[in-house]
């Protein structure tokens, strides 16, 4: 049995691969251009042609493939290695054995393979270093891979305190329940977070309004992400001045910004390497 492996019987971590499998079988094109237009946004690039383009935690393989129809020379790599075949199955659909997108089994917490590496223009790793169960090596792991003049594009879950710990706790017991009981939990999840607007929705008659632009926003799937978050374990959060604190004692400026506005999502951060002109922007 791999580590990975190892870690998942024992309910000690979430099996992300197996969620993201099952997105695949939700995504078009439209998701594709929005996750396109989501990292066109963030980056604030037309394209990627002629950078190298690191995905620190792939996923479902959906950025990887985004990066790479805007132009980028792709590596990507997770330490799931279901997620490994999600991304080498949008590869094979989209670009079938291409030479400039690699996709391989890998750990943020592998100092020795990331150096391997080398340093990319544009190191993404969303809602994955939280994840790790060692959050703030990963962070200073994945510094280390940004090139001269290249950007570094995050996100870690917001810091909300006690509701945080809550979270950590349901989530733990999402990872040790039997399949009926985190059914439930994944239940309770969607309506916790849905039904205020899907009542606000109707109201207005349009009841899928908003669950409609969720998924405009980043092309991801809203169940999809509702199973992620309920098992999301290990589970670490952050408020935005300790990253930007973090990340500035490390020589990088903060580029972009965009918060959650207190809820327990993600926040997002684009950073800079000192070398490079400060442009910030809060939104």
């Amino acid at each position: 049995m791999s580590v990975h492996g190892g870690e998942v019987h024992p309910r000690d971590r979430f099996a992300f691969g197996e969620n993201w499998a099952r997105f695949l079988h939700t995504l078009n094109e439209d998701r594709l251009r929005t996750a396109e237009d989501s990292l066109r946004g963030m980056l604030e690039v037309e394209d990627l042609k002629g950078k190298r383009f690191l995905d620190a935690g792939c996923g479902s393989g959906l950025f990887s493939l985004a990066a790479r129809r805007l132009g980028a020379t792709v590596h990507s790599f997770d330490y799931d290695p279901q997620c490994v075949e999600c991304g080498r199955e949008l590869r094979r659909r989209y670009f079938g054995e291409d030479a400039v997108w690699t996709i391989e089994e890998g750990s943020v917490l592998d100092r020795s393979y990331l150096k391997a590496l080398g340093r990319f223009d544009v190191v993404y790793s969303w809602g994955v270093l939280h994840h790790t169960g060692a959050m703030w090596e990963a962070l200073e792991n994945v510094a280390d891979c940004v090139a001269e003049d290249g950007v570094l594009f995050l996100s870690i879950y917001n810091d909300q305190g006690g509701i945080s710990r809550r979270w950590g706790a349901l989530k733990r017991a999402y990872n040790r329940s039997p399949s009926v009981v985190r059914a439930l939990i994944v239940a309770a999840c969607l309506i916790h977070f849905w039904w205020r607007p899907l009542v606000k929705d109707v109201l207005r008659g349009r009841p899928r309004d908003s669950w409609s632009t969720y998924w405009r926003q980043r092309g991801m799937s809203p169940i999809s992400d509702a199973i992620d978050w309920a098992g999301g374990y290990p589970f670490e959060v952050a408020k935005p001045e300790q990253i930007f604190e973090f990340y500035r004692d490390r020589g990088f400026l903060l580029r972009k910004l965009k918060t959650c506005g207190g809820s327990p999502g993600c926040n997002e951060y684009v950073f800079g390497r000192a070398s490079m002109p400060e442009q910030p922007w809060v939104s």
